[in-house]
């Protein structure tokens, strides 16, 4: 693949993503979606969060399942924390809190 042509990718793959981001911006307000639908999009960013963190915790660096993972316990502790509480610095405290205490006792 050439200079030119591998700059023309570049450039062709920005310009779809700008077209389909503004095509977002500038439809908000125009389409009406149906209520069904927005209230499914309400848990968008909660599953999408919970899809790039649990892979994190389960399998740190890429490697294999281990019960001996000190990261599970954590979060799970911080999942209850933050069920309890809601609250977010709570969360993080007990997550990272219970996860340093545990990397620490080996």
């Amino acid at each position: 693949m050439t200079d030119l042509s591998l700059w023309g990718l570049f450039l062709a793959v920005g310009l779809g993503t700008f077209a389909l981001r503004l095509s977002f911006i500038e439809l908000y307000g125009r389409l009406r979606i149906p209520v069904m639908l927005h209230r499914a999009l309400a848990y968008v960013p909660a599953s999408v969060l919970a899809a790039l963190v649990l892979p994190a915790v389960i399998f740190p660096g890429g490697g294999e399942f281990a019960l001996a993972n000190p990261r599970i316990p954590a979060a799970a502790i911080a999942a209850l924390v933050a069920w309890k509480s809601r609250n977010i610095l709570f969360t993080l405290v007990a997550g990272m809190g219970t996860l340093w205490g545990l990397q620490a006792l080996g």
